[in-house]
């Protein structure tokens, strides 16, 4: 499937810068869309279309309550076609917080004389994994700090020591990295470990205001990490996921760059972003920066469903920063993964759920703090399909594989059957009886949307897993 670059300011090269600032705020500020103008985007964005720069600024700039709410609409329509009512579960596990940036949004910045320095041993990794196992995680995202105890050679070896580790029923199957940018070479090293995405947010894409934030150490380069996954899809890493953190700079301009960062990875290697994600600021150890461009609850809900209308096949992350409020709407207009069950703190799974979180131990503030399996009973309560999926990776399906299969929609033929066979595991290995009773009713109504032709064969293996079978997919 080959794409059709818009024309930019900035050419798209590989490896080499791609946002221009005058461009994106002259889109932002000359369209003032029509009615008809917005209905017509979002008729576009339904027939599962990428959205062009000047079709999400004219969403962007709709401020009538009537069309915003078609907007809303648009967007939890599409998420529903593309994919379907399930929802990604995962868990992230953080190994190390030394830092050598100073960031004046993180608790892990250097400058910070407070926070408690930990780099998990080989011993705690493993004792870590058995209790995100024993919950029934089966997705992990490690995460480490941007530091040269974090080389390419260790990402690679944590990575696979969390493969190896096996609890009672449990394990893991995919394990996501979020770590510092690496040259071409560091990157096929961690790629050798069997990685899934690789997950490096930008922060804010506009230069100047980066340059405010960063104050020193490597990530005070902005080219550098802007274009760090050029140098992941170089390496043979297909998979990659971006993001920014808003409240840094005004969030219509960085919504437009995640489209133009997404616009430039089509350009080049023929694959967009695997995951997009846009956290916002929360409370941190020393946090240093002022409101004048917090994201209101309102605004934020809109850019969730605009994004989701520009980009339909890109899987939309929310995390646990969001209050469990919060995230339950947002699921409605766009969002498709969630991590559940989170622990931000080094070493904090294994160890009991504390009621007050230390920020000098923790990267920022967690305002979901439910455990797994009450996030898997409200999902299943409101109808949506709880999935533990890695049939992509495991079944060769990334990158222009996966854009094949994503873009027109055709994943839902897979994803629907392959999050019942893994929500049926976490039924059978994990839940309370009521909650597994709820969840083979969601399995059961949720049946009329799988492909007619696997329909008999995913009731055959859904039977082999109340039987003891085991990772069974699609």
């Amino acid at each position: 499937m080959k794409f059709t670059p818009e024309k930019y300011h900035i050419p798209d090269e590989p490896m080499k810068s791609f946002i221009d600032v005058d461009e994106i705020w002259n889109y932002l500020n000359a369209i003032q869309p029509t009615k008809e103008r917005v209905e017509a985007i979002i008729a576009k964005s339904l027939d599962k279309q990428r959205l062009t720069l000047e079709e999400t600024a004219a969403l962007i700039n709709t401020k009538d309550i009537e069309l915003v709410e078609k907007i809303k609409e648009g967007a939890r329509t599409l998420k529903e076609r593309v994919y379907g009512n399930r929802i990604v579960l995962f868990a992230p596990l953080y190994i190390g917080n030394y830092c050598m940036n100073s960031c004046q949004y993180c608790g892990f910045r250097s400058s910070n004389k407070e926070a408690v320095r930990i780099t998990l041993s080989d011993d705690a990794i493993v004792k870590e994994v058995e209790a995100l196992e024993d919950d029934g995680q089966k997705r992990l995202i490690l995460v480490y700090g941007e530091h040269r105890n974090y080389s390419p050679e260790f990402i690679a070896r944590t990575t696979r020591l969390v493969y190896s580790v096996k609890h009672d029923k449990g394990e893991i199957r995919r394990v996501n990295i979020n770590a510092a940018p690496l040259e071409i070479e560091g990157f096929r090293t961690v790629a050798e470990a069997g990685i899934g995405t690789y997950q490096i947010f930008q922060e804010t894409y506009h230069p100047d205001a980066y340059k405010k934030y960063h104050l020193s150490g490597k990530k005070a380069d902005y080219s550098w990490r802007l274009t760090a996954l050029d140098r992941a899809q170089e390496a043979g890493i297909d998979d990659v996921g971006i993001g920014a953190l808003l409240g840094l700079y005004d969030w219509r301009f960085e919504l437009m760059a995640l489209v133009r960062h997404t616009n430039h990875l089509e350009a080049c290697y023929n694959v967009g972003p695997h995951t997009i994600s846009f956290p916002r600021i929360q409370d941190a150890s020393e946090l240093n920066i002022s409101d004048e461009y917090f994201v209101s609850d309102g605004d934020f809900i809109k850019l969730i469903a605009i994004l989701r209308l520009a980009v339909p096949y890109t899987g939309l992350i929310l995390t646990a920063r969001e209050s469990e409020a919060l995230r339950q709407e947002a699921i409605r207009y766009g969002i498709s993964q969630i991590d559940g069950g989170t622990n931000l703190e080094l070493g904090g799974y294994q160890e009991e759920k504390v009621v007050e979180q230390d920020l000098n131990k923790e990267q920022f503030q967690v305002n979901d703090n439910r455990p797994l399996s009450e996030i898997v009973e409200k999902l299943l309560e409101d109808g949506y399909l709880p999935s533990f999926c890695t049939a992509c990776y495991r079944r060769g399906r990334t990158g222009e594989h996966f854009m094949e299969f994503s873009v027109p929609g055709f994943i839902k033929r897979y994803c629907t059957p392959n999050a019942m066979l893994t929500l049926a595991e976490y039924l059978c290995d994990y839940a309370q009886p009521e909650v597994a009773v709820k969840g083979w009713e969601v399995i059961e109504k949720n049946m009329s949307q799988v492909d007619e032709r696997f329909v008999e064969e995913l009731k055959s293996r859904l039977q082999r897993i109340r039987e003891g079978e085991r990772d069974i997919y699609f």
